[in-house]
């Protein structure tokens, strides 16, 4: 299929974005230009004001860094044109399925209907206007839908999948520089295109070159404190919490989860959902407070480097979590709802799957004199993976300004006093 281009776009990581025609018609679709109205990183804006980039450049970068995929020469001698072209819108509307306030929406969207993000991208791509638009440009919705969430799996070709789908995707590559970026947390030069290079097919899955090993350990390390100190940030959080709460205890007036068809789902974005909770009565103290940044206080925070059995199962399982907010609650003298366990594997947590990958999984090779590629374990190379692993244990206790001291204090008793080392300031 020729590629006509119509043009550019001028993007402030990137530079400029060249389209075709084809993508231009999707980017120019409903669907699509809501993203406009989707920010990448809700409740960031409260810590880093910069945070306001949306949902929508980050797709465009997307689909320019799985152009420059398909353009390394070990991929495209694996890949038709036809292939890298599909490559390339699915990447562009990988997160169309996204929710107003992205990942906070998640949480309700598991909770309601025990869908993801990505279940709501495979259903807008293959039930909306996109369908139209991509069977008239020569694409099958269906194949496009499954390749945008990873899940194509074509014989021989698992690579497709992977460039948009693991552990080095393109999603992954454009949100650590795009997310540093605009809020100004940048920890480290991350050279995204020596790794693009260093891409290679082994069998029929992508593989980093140990000559990028520098690279490919920066890469790990910058997702690592972006985690800590964006998606995961105390205030951050704060605000996504009450987001989520606001929407929970709204969400039988306003029917957020009731939604039929694409076009319903496509209706809510950022500006109108936080009309209608400001607007409705369950949630808008709630938004009062936002618009005062009023926020959740966090009370208690403590990384757990430590193997303990009651501690993994408060990570892993809401009931442990449940359990152990009725506990602080109780001591405390406070209502339950007084009282908010949060952790990095929660739904609403921005990327929390994608940073929970094992980091093993990136399958590395180096070659031989005589050109031979030779597949390696990740952890027997580089140590500073293995390290590493134990991080994401965080847990924090948040409660409202008048309960702060007393949900401190009964958090302190029943997960244990935080060492001196490991005091935040507030």
């Amino acid at each position: 299929m020729p590629r006509n281009y119509w043009g550019e776009i001028k993007d402030p990581v990137h530079g400029y974005v060249y389209i075709t025609e084809g993508e231009k018609e999707i980017i120019d679709s409903f669907p699509f230009q809501r993203l406009h109205r989707l920010r990448q990183l809700a409740g960031a804006e409260y810590v880093y004001p910069g945070a306001n980039h949306t949902r929508f450049e980050h797709s465009i970068g997307v689909l320019y860094l799985a152009g420059k995929v398909a353009e390394n020469p070990n991929i495209s001698r694996s890949t038709s044109e036809d292939e890298a072209e599909m490559v390339r819108i699915a990447a562009l509307l990988h997160d169309v399925g996204h929710g107003p306030f992205s990942h906070v929406f998640e949480y309700l969207l598991d909770k309601e209907l025990g869908k993801t993000h990505e279940d709501m991208t495979h259903w807008v791509i293959t039930n909306s206007e996109l369908k139209e638009i991509l069977n008239k440009i020569g694409y099958n919705s269906r194949e496009i839908g499954k390749l945008a969430i990873g899940t194509l799996h074509k014989p021989k070709k698992a690579f497709l999948d992977q460039i948009i789908s693991s552990a080095v995707d393109v999603d992954k590559l454009d949100f650590v520089v795009r997310d540093t970026h605009h809020t100004g947390a940048e920890y480290g030069y991350i050279d995204i295109f020596r790794l693009i290079q260093a891409l290679d097919v082994l069998g029929e899955n992508l593989a980093v070159d140990l000559g990028a090993l520098s690279a490919l350990e920066s890469f790990i390390i910058a997702r690592i404190e972006s985690f800590k100190s964006i998606y995961f940030h105390r205030v951050g959080r704060a605000a996504q919490i009450m987001l989520a709460t606001a929407m929970e205890k709204a969400n039988e007036e306003l029917d957020l989860t009731s939604f039929k068809t694409p076009e319903e789902y496509l209706a809510m974005d950022d500006y109108t959902v936080w009309t209608k909770l400001k607007n409705c009565k369950k949630s808008s103290g709630i938004i009062k407070n936002l618009e005062r940044r009023k926020m959740l206080k966090c009370v208690y925070e403590r990384t757990f480097y430590e193997k303990d059995a009651m501690i993994s199962n408060i990570f892993s399982q809401e009931t442990h979590r449940k359990q152990l907010q009725a506990d602080i609650s109780k001591k405390a003298g406070v209502g339950t709802e007084a009282v908010i366990i949060d952790v990095p594997t929660v739904p609403s947590v921005p990327y929390h799957h994608s940073v929970l990958m094992e980091p093993m999984e990136i399958p590395v090779f180096y070659k031989t004199r005589e050109g031979k590629r030779v597949l390696q374990r990740l952890s027997e190379i580089s140590k500073i993976f293995e390290v590493l692993k134990g991080f994401m244990n965080i847990l924090r206790v948040y409660t409202d300004e008048e309960n702060r001291e007393k949900v401190s204090n009964a958090a302190s008793k029943i997960l244990g006093d935080i060492p001196a080392s490991a005091k935040i300031s507030y």
